[in-house]
C-alpha cells in the first residue's frame, strides 16, 4: 500500500523521539515514518524494538550534518514532512562543550531546513516542517508568571541559546522562502527510556544502588514537567492541526521544586524496594549550582488548549509512579546505557560537592 505520508523524524532514537515514533507508528499505518538519528549516547534503538519490524517504519542511521545524506533521503523516500526532534539537549554538557551544541542545533537545523527546500522546490501544498524545541529558550522567571508563546527569547546557557537561534532561522525560513514550518516549545519531560543524566532517572538509578543524590544549589529551582506521552500526542495535534507560521507551548501543568519532587520520589522509591520510609531522602547531597542555572520554568498552554483541543492526561504523582516502575522493571537497559563514556562525564559532572 502507498504511504499517505513520508514523515521523516530526526532524533528519533532518542527519549522524546522514540516516544514519537512509537505513537506514529502504531496510529498512522498509512504513513511512511522515517527515523534519522546519528545514535550518539542518548540515541538508542533498543528504545524502538518494539516497532522495528512495523511495516511502516524505516530506520536510517546519519546525521543532521550531512547534505548529501539528507538530499538523498528526501529524494528516495518522497519526504513531504519533517518532525525535528535531533539536538543536544543536555545543559550541563553545553557548558563542558559548546561547540557541539551549536553544530547540532544550529547548522544541523539550517542543513535540514535547506534539504528540505531543495526537495520541495517551492511546492509547498501538503509539505510541512515541525520544529521542536524547549521552553528555556526564554530564560527564567521569578516566583509568578508563565511563559506565553509570545514571551521575549533571553536563552540563559549555550543549550538554550542554541535552541533559541534554530527556533528564529525556522521562523526565518518561513518568513523569507514561505517555507511551511511550525514550532512547539516544551517544559521538563519524563517518562520511560529517558537517558539517566537527566533528573529523575538518574535519582531512580541512584537509590536503587544507595548512592549519594545529588541536588544543585539549594534545591529550590522549579520546573514544569510534562509526562512524555502526552507530548507524542501534543506532537502529533500539533502537526496535524496546528497553523503555518505558528508556535505552540506544550506544558504538564506539574510546577514541582526540584528538592521537593526529589522528596516525593525518595518516599515513593523507599516503598517500591520495601525499604524503611526515609531512607532514601538520607542520600541526598547538595552539590555546587552550575553556572546561569535558571531559577524557574512554567508553560502557558492555554493556546494549544483553546486553538488545538489538546491538554495533558498524566499529573505528576502518578507518572512519577509509572515512571520509578519503568526504571525498576526494565535495570538491564538502565546498565546498558550507564556505562563508558556516560560513566566519564558523571563522575566529572558531579564530583565537586556543595561547601
Amino acid at each position: 500500500m502507498e504511504a499517505t505520508k513520508n514523515v521523516l523524524v530526526t532524533g528519533g532514537a532518542g527519549f522524546i523521539g522514540s516516544h514519537l515514533i512509537r505513537h506514529l507508528v502504531q496510529n498512522y499505518p498509512n504513513y511512511r515514518i522515517i527515523n534519522l538519528d546519528k545514535l550518539t549516547y542518548a540515541g538508542n534503538l533498543e528504545n524502538l524494538r518494539d516497532v522495528e519490524n512495523a511495516p511502516n517504519y524505516v530506520f536510517i542511521k546519519g546525521d543532521i550534518l550531512d547534505i548529501q545524506l539528507l538530499q538523498n533521503l528526501f529524494q528516495e523516500y518522497q519526504i513531504d514532512s519533517v518532525i525535528h526532534l535531533a539536538a543536544e539537549s543536555h545543559v550541563d554538557r553545553s557548558i563542558s562543550n559548546p561547540m557541539q551544541f551549536i553544530e547540532t542545533n544550529i547548522v544541523g537545523t539550517v542543513t535540514l531546513l535547506n534539504a528540505a527546500r531543495t526537495a520541495w522546490e517551492g511546492e509547498y501544498e501538503g509539505k510541512r516542517f515541525y520544529h521542536v524545541s524547549t521552553d528555556e529558550v526564554y530564560g527564567t522567571l521569578g516566583e509568578t508568571g508563565l511563559f506565553t508563546e509570545d514571551t521575549s527569547y533571553d536563552p540563559r546557557s549555550p543549550y538554550s541559546a542554541s535552541k533559541a537561534s534554530s527556533d528564529h532561522l525556522v521562523r526565518a525560513y518561513y518568513h523569507t522562502f514561505g517555507m511551511p514550518v511550525i514550532l512547539s516549545n516544551c517544559s521538563n519531560n519524563y517518562g520511560p527510556y529517558q537517558f539517566p543524566e537527566k533528573l529523575l532517572p538518574l535519582m531512580i538509578n541512584n537509590i536503587r544502588h544507595e548512592k549519594t543524590l545529588p541536588v544543585y544549589g539549594d534545591g529550590k529551582y522549579t520546573r514544569d514537567w510534562l509526562w512524555v506521552g502526552d507530548h507524542a500526542s501534543a506532537i502529533d495535534r500539533v502537526f496535524h492541526e496546528g497553523k503555518d507560521g505558528e508556535t505552540y507551548n506544550i506544558g504538564g501543568n506539574n510546577e514541582w521544586k526540584n528538592i521537593d519532587l526529589v522528596h516525593e520520589l525518595c518516599d515513593l522509591m523507599d516503598e517500591l524496594l520495601d525499604r524503611p520510609a526515609g531512607s532514601s531522602r538520607k542520600l541526598i547531597t547538595f552539590v555546587k549550582d552550575r553556572p546561569g542555572h535558571d531559577r524557574r520554568y512554567a508553560i502557558d498552554a492555554t493556546k494549544i488548549k483553546d486553538e488545538l483541543g489538546w491538554e495533558p492526561t498524566v499529573q505528576a504523582r502518578e507518572g512519577l509512579r509509572l515512571t520509578a516502575k519503568w526504571y525498576l522493571d526494565n535495570t538491564e537497559w538502565v546498565e546498558r546505557v550507564t556505562s563508558g563514556e556516560y560513566q566519564k562525564y558523571y563522575e566529572q559532572q558531579y564530583q565537586q560537592e556543595a561547601g
